[in-house]
């Protein structure tokens, strides 16, 4: 009887499904029948390359016992019985609820000082990296603390000692008395990627020791609090709760410390942020070498860079960090720094956004001296600078509304008297008593005052004429609004 010929295909499935070869996938079969093999010999594929997520479990069980739950007491002024029956009228959820809720307990009726206050808790997370019992934490979970306590995942508890807090980077220190304590090992922000996997352990809402996971959405992001943190930003699962857990890479690595989520409903929605380990345990350091942190600043207040100023500026992109104005006497006045400049590197490290100025030189020592690039008239300069301490006076960082019109400027413009210029602390400057079109659109307010376009002072009507023929798309106004000063871009057309 003449013996039935089998296919390569049929051979291939039939040693995969006796377990003699390992199963592959549909593109490495077709690679390997693509082969006009003889019929007394089988071509066999290599198995495809297989893709592993991190053993989330083994990282859980080795680093868990140095995440610790923290739990809070302290004091709040409570409203009279005069106050809460007002807010019986509000709903709840209303947003005016919790604002009138606040505003009473800190002021009672006429301005008066309510007479009692009550217990209030809360709860948060922290992570041990000192086996003497050094634990690190957010600022935010132990403010205003009257007392700490520490529960260990083998359900000992202790009460903690706050070292320190420093409320700029939102980084605390504690301390327990224990010995022989697990620990986390700490990693490097730096080599940190996007898109690569995290895991964040902690206690949101109180359940202790929950592990959730998700990878690196960002770095270096700024957020408007005036924080000198460039924060990762994850899609973990971060809710109330786990405030000063760790964020651990594949490797069980601290790689920063969960801070602030994102949200519309009080909850998680996809967008947490985290304090990259770095500033963390510099910060640390300082606060278990002398109890408190320092910062350098420069004295300058920046707003952001968009196309309309980039335009104005004729700079390549929208980058760097705005000098809208400067502290007389202060870091960045005796650098020689000037209303216009656009601050492009500290240090050869470049400044994207308007906030990562604060951040890189708040992480400096105070006294350091640096090196400013800056974009001025159009060209590169580098000046240098001996950075001040935050705190004498915090950096700022002024906010202007950044939506521009089309057309001409539409301004009404006159020469200050005398007598308003000193009453304005300007030198020179121009009136604006009159806004239409793309100036009114972009911001500008009669009553303002001009001081400059595209950093060339305003002294008269016909600078302002020539600086405007100049312009190609848009104009970068130096306006004075009491006492604050910021630029406005105006897009011409």
């Amino acid at each position: 009887m003449k013996a039935a010929l089998i296919s390569p295909r049929a051979l291939v499935i039939a040693l995969a499904s006796a377990g003699v070869i390992g199963a592959v996938g549909a593109g490495a079969y077709t690679s390997a029948c693509a082969v006009n093999a003889p019929a007394t010999t089988a071509a066999v594929a290599a198995p495809a390359a297989m893709v592993t997520l991190p053993d989330f479990s083994t990282i859980t069980s080795r680093d868990g016992p140095a995440v610790v739950n923290i739990s809070v007491t302290g004091t709040e002024k409570a409203p009279d019985d005069d106050t809460m029956a007002q807010l019986q009228g509000i709903d709840p959820d209303d947003p005016m609820f919790q604002f009138f809720r606040h505003f009473q307990g800190q002021m009672g009726p006429r301005g008066q000082q309510p007479q009692r206050a009550v217990p209030v808790r809360s709860q948060g997370s922290g992570f041990i990296v000192d086996p003497s019992g050094i634990i690190m934490t957010n600022a935010h979970v132990v403010k205003d603390a009257k007392e700490v306590t520490v529960k260990l995942t083998d359900r000992r508890e202790y009460r903690a000692k706050v070292l320190g807090a420093d409320a700029k980077t939102d980084i605390a220190v504690l301390k327990i008395d224990a010995k022989n304590l697990p620990v986390l090992a700490l990693g490097n922000t730096k080599d940190l990627k996007v898109g690569e996997w995290v895991l964040a352990i902690g206690s949101p809402f109180g359940f202790e020791n929950t592990v959730t996971a998700g990878v690196v959405s960002a770095k270096g992001r700024s957020l408007p609090d005036d924080s000198y943190v460039p924060f990762i930003q994850t899609d973990v699962a971060v809710n109330p709760g786990n405030s000063g857990g760790p964020l651990l890479n594949a490797r069980g690595e601290v790689v920063g410390i969960n801070s602030q989520i994102y949200s519309r409903s009080g909850g998680y929605q996809g967008v947490s942020f985290a304090i990259p380990i770095d500033v963390a345990v510099q910060v640390k350091d300082q606060i278990v070498a002398t109890g408190k942190a320092t910062h350098a600043r420069l004295g300058v207040a920046v707003q952001e860079v968009n196309q309309a100023f980039a335009d104005s500026f004729k700079l390549d992109k929208p980058e760097g960090a705005l000098v809208s104005n400067i502290e007389k006497g202060g870091p960045g006045d005796h650098a020689g720094l000037k209303a216009g400049d656009v601050i492009r590197k500290v240090d050869g490290q470049a400044i994207v956004s308007s906030g990562d100025l604060p951040a890189v030189i708040g992480q400096q020592a105070p006294g350091k001296k640096v090196t400013l690039e800056v974009w001025r008239q159009g060209e590169r300069q580098e000046l240098q600078a001996k950075l001040g301490d935050a705190s004498d006076k915090p950096a700022q960082v002024a906010k202007a509304d950044n939506t521009a019109g089309q057309g001409k400027l539409g301004l009404a413009l006159r020469p200050l008297q005398p007598q308003e210029q000193r009453a304005a602390s300007v030198d020179g400057g121009l009136l604006i008593e009159d806004v239409a079109g793309p100036s009114a659109m972009a911001g500008v307010q009669a009553g303002d005052v001009l001081l400059a376009i595209n950093g060339t002072p305003a002294k008269s009507l016909e600078q302002v004429r020539q600086a405007v023929a100049k312009a190609d798309k848009s104009v970068a106004l130096l306006i004075q609004r009491g006492e604050d000063k910021i630029f406005v871009p105006v897009r011409l057309g």
